[in-house]
């Protein structure tokens, strides 16, 4: 049983110490296990500590008294202890029963035995354990995959696979987080069982993608394990090798796709997502004209109602859904360096959205042929002048307005649909430079132009 002491590198903080210590003056084990202890071991500060121990989930109760406790997981064994304020998972050392549905075991049997708790986990640098005096405990060989950077099941990964489908996925957004290998018996175990996602709930399906596209290898996972991904994406498959048979492009779609992925920052699910999908609509809109040149014409909008009904399956939030759908759809939109380009975009679109959809052209550029790259120059020329009119506070939406609706009846405009007719014309004719965004002349041009449809 490897062990290796980390006093050097890293002290449990206090408050979880005496938790552990807690345990540990009832005679029972109890150790921090699973993530974070993978993420100490690589140098990263963890924020989410998960404990086991040889304590049932009674005993559990009964150290920490059960005010302070809430049985969140009681079946699998799993307590939420309230400690100084804060929650933590704490859990019996167990065995799982059979899988029936590819999820969840039957029946959990309660240990006293660390190894067979950690021999139940999912992969073997998931499998160590870290005592209160900061030792680290490795029944799996998890340091050894640790050192090598290799995803590799406990035990027999097709059984692994077999007891929990999700785990196929979480082997892919470990590999993309830690830009880990994945280790060939359990590679071939992802290929063989990929078609057991189906089985999985959209929520859990998208919980391990979400973070699997933020992943600093992403797109090299994607592009390794596609037909993986594509079970729960089908839609994705016709982007592989789909050509483009145009000049603008040197790659097939799926892979101009990732390069764009890669252009964007990996903390922003928004923009990796947008960019996954933007072309999603390509093969289906596909056509060649007389001279062998390939045209998408409707991707945008039809790529913006796939995309919609992708996320909708998978459940993902409405705003996050929203935002790429929105931005799927107008991603091929023209931003010149106009000023009053500009303002009209900024009106139309809002600040947040402008500055996304000013990181998908630039990145879906990116990802196009040298013959594109001019374009660039005017992305930032556009986002120079963006930059001026937010400073400058220029007018572009109504609140920006030095008159309101009020202002407009106590001239006798009455209110209903006049007014916000004349409030539109009134801020086109602030942003083309008709008239200044001043009151007095605000309201003088509200006269000649309720005078004019009047008369008409």
């Amino acid at each position: 049983m490897p062990s290796i002491d980390l006093k050097n590198r890293y002290i449990v903080p206090s408050k979880l110490r005496g938790l552990l210590e807690k345990l540990e003056s009832r005679g029972f084990e109890a150790y921090i296990v699973g993530g974070a202890v993978r993420d100490i071991f690589l140098g990263k500060d963890p924020f989410d500590f998960d404990v086991t121990t040889s304590a049932t989930p009674s005993e559990i109760m009964e150290v920490f008294g059960e005010e302070h406790c809430h049985p969140t997981g009681i079946a699998h064994g799993t307590v939420t202890v309230v400690w100084e304020g804060e929650p933590v998972e704490v859990t019996a050392f167990r065995i799982d029963g059979e899988y029936s549905d590819a999820r969840h075991p039957e029946n959990v049997v309660f240990t006293r035995n660390l190894q067979e708790d950690v021999k139940r986990r999912d992969f073997t640098i998931n499998a160590l354990a870290l005592s209160k005096d900061s030792v680290l405990t490795d029944h799996c060989g998890g340091l050894d995959d640790l050192e090598k950077g290799e995803i590799r099941a406990v035990g027999d990964p097709k059984v692994r696979f077999e007891e929990d489908a999700l785990r196929i996925l979480r082997a892919l957004r470990f590999a993309a987080q830690l830009g880990f290998s994945i280790e060939k018996a359990t590679e071939e175990q992802i290929f063989l069982q990929k078609e057991s996602l189906s089985l999985l709930s959209a929520e859990r399906v998208w919980q391990e993608l979400g973070k699997l596209f933020c992943g600093e290898k992403a797109t090299d996972i994607l592009r390794r394990y596609a037909d993986v991904i594509a079970v729960v994406i089908p839609e994705l498959m016709p982007m592989v090798g789909c050509e483009q048979h145009n000049p603008h492009h040197i790659y097939d779609v799926w892979e101009h796709s990732l390069v764009a992925m890669d252009c964007v920052p990996k903390d922003d699910l928004v923009l990796r997502v947008t960019m996954l999908l933007h072309d999603i609509a390509k093969p289906a809109c596909f056509t060649m004209d007389e001279n062998g040149v390939g045209h998408f014409y409707g991707h945008q909008k039809k790529g913006a109602d796939m995309a919609d009904a992708i996320l909708q399956r998978l459940k993902v939030d409405n705003e996050t859904r929203e935002t790429v759908v929105t931005l799927v759809k107008i991603h091929d939109s023209t931003l010149d360096p106009d000023l009053r380009i500009v303002r009209r975009r900024l009106n139309q679109y809002g600040e947040v959205l402008l500055r996304k959809l000013i990181a998908v052209k630039r990145a879906d550029i990116a990802a196009h042929s040298g013959l594109s790259r001019y374009r660039i120059s005017e992305i930032d020329a556009f986002e120079a002048l963006m930059e001026q009119v937010i400073r400058e506070s220029m007018c572009f939406s109504f609140s920006d307005m030095k008159i309101d609706g009020k202002d407009l009846i106590g001239i006798g405009i009455p209110s209903g649909p006049l007014i916000g007719e004349i409030k539109k014309q009134l801020l086109d004719d602030i942003i083309d430079e008709v008239v200044p965004n001043e009151k007095e002349a605000l309201l003088l041009r509200a006269q000649a132009l309720r005078e004019k449809m009047n008369r008409n």
